[in-house]
């Protein structure tokens, strides 16, 4: 801890520095899962936290973990699991960090349950932008829970704080330390996949399967208007006799969509009249995916992502064979690096976006007809009440609110829809659809993530978003008014604006526009990063006979 402490009085001391002459920073931390642009960066001052890498304790007896804010899920899973423990909401891409994940929008497979990332932090050590270093904690219905972090302070003195920072993009603050919630982790997922035939069906189907007690995961993946799949995974350390354990991470492995879409594209419907929904039989298939392996099964090929590589370099086939050959290129911190450097995140349509249940239906009919992507993501939420920069739900859907009232679970379930894929070549064509497509998501009471593209004015974006008044209030209050506010982070900038910064920085963004020389860029930016030989090195990927394996 003692070198963790002397980091921090770095820091605040570079940041107390920036304060008093009314310097605007940027925080530097090394690595990004974000596709926003990089407008500001180029102006800007920056605070290193890149030393905050480390897990530096893991309580077994009270169930939590000490981690900083650089630390990735893979290395924070591999450190949990030496314990038998694992955090209760993992991105599904092992380089995204804790740090990233308090103050982005983290809602994955498990978030039916418990909500986004920062919803399973007991605390958070902050340094504000004076330099003055506090514990938040979320207070309310958690502050009779004893914290290791900030042990015996008030846990409602900087409560507001802890709210305002969570998905603010790291607008109020830096954080230095979190302190997780960690539950009992076991050896396998026993994973189900039920086939829908129509979209109706997937979310009706994804609602079923969250009301099932022993569900812990829970997601789906439409790979066209007839054909979806819904996700849905039970922790067991029970492997049945002659069960075969499936893999994802190794090399030969199928990609997961893939091996989805194969396992279930002859079943038939759940819902169809030879097959119940409340049966197993004819319409799902089950298998067991140990436990490091499910969290991180959409890493190569980064979900379908990795497909538009293939896409961009035309000459080669996508077939397993240069899956294979090409593995170290296809992990998802290798394709965030080709799609930063590159510049084809300019035109690479990359969207998260939540909406009500009774509107997901109308709002898949209309992305798809729009922009012509699938497959979708859909991943059920558990979402805060608002105002939270984390999509959450704006009105309640009409299933639920008859029946429940604003604090119930089920007046804050929402759908989040993954749109991913190329979108239109023209920039005028593309900044239309995606303006179109965040109008459509507002009157559906919907609500984007913020970690991707975003297009809207500044008095649409506030009432897309709400809470202007209580944001501007904490920034005040906490001496933020000198740093970029989250619409200042998360804007793309205009034609005008686009164009006059290219012309700063040359003829750089002409040439790599130019095929295949971004596409190769990309990958040698990737090759000098050599993220590809984390991944070869990773200790979660399970071996065969590395764990003794339990039968029934």
């Amino acid at each position: 801890m003692e070198r963790h402490r002397q980091t921090v009085r770095l820091i605040a001391a570079t940041v107390r520095g920036y304060f008093e002459q009314s310097i605007p920073f940027r925080i530097m931390h090394g690595s990004t899962n974000s596709t926003r642009p990089s407008h500001l960066k180029s102006r800007a001052r920056y605070v290193d936290i890149g030393a905050l890498k480390n897990v530096l304790a893991v309580d077994t007896a009270r169930r939590v973990a000490l981690v900083e804010p650089n630390v990735p899920m893979d290395k924070l899973v591999e450190s949990t699991l030496r314990h038998g423990l694992v955090p209760p909401v993992v991105m599904e891409f092992p380089g995204i960090t804790a740090g990233g994940g308090f103050a982005g929008t983290a809602g994955e497979s498990s978030s039916f349950r418990h909500g986004y990332f920062d919803q399973c932090v007991n605390a958070v050590e902050m340094v504000l932008p004076d330099g003055e270093v506090v514990v938040a904690k979320p207070g309310g219905d958690s502050a009779a829970r004893s914290t290791v972090l900030g042990e015996g302070e008030d846990p409602e003195r900087y409560a507001d704080l802890f709210h305002g920072a969570a998905g603010a993009v790291g607008t109020l603050g830096i954080t230095t330390l979190l302190e997780l919630q960690l539950v009992e982790a076991k050896s396998f997922v026993k994973t189900t996949y039920r086939r829908t035939s129509s979209v109706a069906e997937a979310v009706r189907a994804v609602r079923e399967e969250c009301r099932r007690p022993g569900n812990d995961y829970v997601d789906g993946i439409l790979f066209s208007e007839g054909h979806g799949v819904v996700v849905s995974g039970t922790l067991t350390n029970e492997l049945p006799a002659g069960e075969k354990v499936r893999t994802f991470s190794h090399p030969w492995d199928p990609w997961y969509y893939m091996h989805v879409r194969d396992r279930t594209k002859r079943l038939p419907s759940s819902f169809s009249s030879s097959s119940s929904p409340t049966s197993s039989q004819g319409s799902t298939v089950t298998e067991y995916i140990p436990l490091a392996e499910y969290l991180f099964r959409y890493d190569r090929g980064g979900f379908w992502v990795g497909q538009a590589a293939f896409d961009y370099f035309r000459p080669v086939p996508f077939t397993r064979f240069f899956r294979w050959f090409l593995d170290d290129f296809l992990h998802t911190r290798m394709l965030y690096r080709a799609l930063h450097a590159s510049g084809e995140s300019a035109r690479f349509f990359v969207q998260d976006l939540g909406v009500p249940y009774d509107s997901a239906e109308e709002f898949v009919s209309y992305a798809t007809k729009s922009l012509g992507i699938w497959p979708l993501w859909l991943c059920p939420l558990k979402t805060p009440r608002g105002p939270s920069f984390h999509p959450h739900v704006r009105r309640p859907s009409s299933s639920s609110s008859s029946s429940s009232s604003p604090n119930d679970e089920a007046a804050q379930e929402m759908l989040n829809v993954g749109v991913w894929g190329w979108g239109p070549r023209a920039r005028a064509d593309f900044v239309r659809v995606n303006r179109a497509l965040e109008a459509k998501v507002n009157e559906l009471g919907g609500m984007k993530w913020l970690y991707a593209h975003t297009y809207y004015s500044e008095p649409e974006f506030w009432d897309a978003f709400g809470g202007r008044d209580a944001y501007e209030a904490l920034r005040r209050k906490y001496r933020a008014t000198s740093l970029p506010s989250v619409y200042d982070k998360v804007k793309v900038q205009t034609d005008d604006t686009a164009a006059a910064a290219a012309a700063e920085k040359g003829w750089r963004p002409f040439v790599k526009s130019l095929w295949p020389v971004g596409g190769l860029y990309g990958i040698w930016k990737g090759i000098q990063s050599k993220d590809y030989l984390l991944h070869r090195h990773a200790t979660w990927r399970w071996r065969a006979g590395g764990e003794k394996e339990k039968s029934a």
